[in-house]
């Protein structure tokens, strides 16, 4: 996992791409916004959970797999619902990972 988070933030910090981190392993309160956001769909069959999992603002956008998937393919950006900057592979608006 810690290698996950490690991965997502890397890439938002050298792409410039503003974040907000939650941390759910220290703050119940976080842990319980991210249990609340994320889709029945995308929850595992037991158990919470595992981070990192991705927002924008309260709109859940994927797990690491999604976002692996969306990076190897030059479509972060499009994952993340954000535009590409001008002669980029892959805009600033706040996200929120929690991780």
């Amino acid at each position: 996992i810690k290698k996950q988070q490690q991965d997502v933030l890397g890439f938002l910090e050298a792409n410039k791409i503003e974040f907000e981190e939650k941390d759910i392993a220290a703050n119940e309160e976080n842990r319980k916004w991210m249990r609340e956001n994320v889709p029945e769909d995308s929850r595992p069959a037991s158990g919470n959970p595992l981070p990192p999992r991705l927002f924008n603002d309260s709109r859940y956008l994927g797990d690491y797999d999604a976002f692996f998937e969306a990076r190897e393919n030059n479509a972060v950006y499009a994952f993340l619902g954000l535009t590409a900057p001008p002669g980029s592979k892959v805009g600033e608006h706040l996200l929120t990972g929690a991780c």
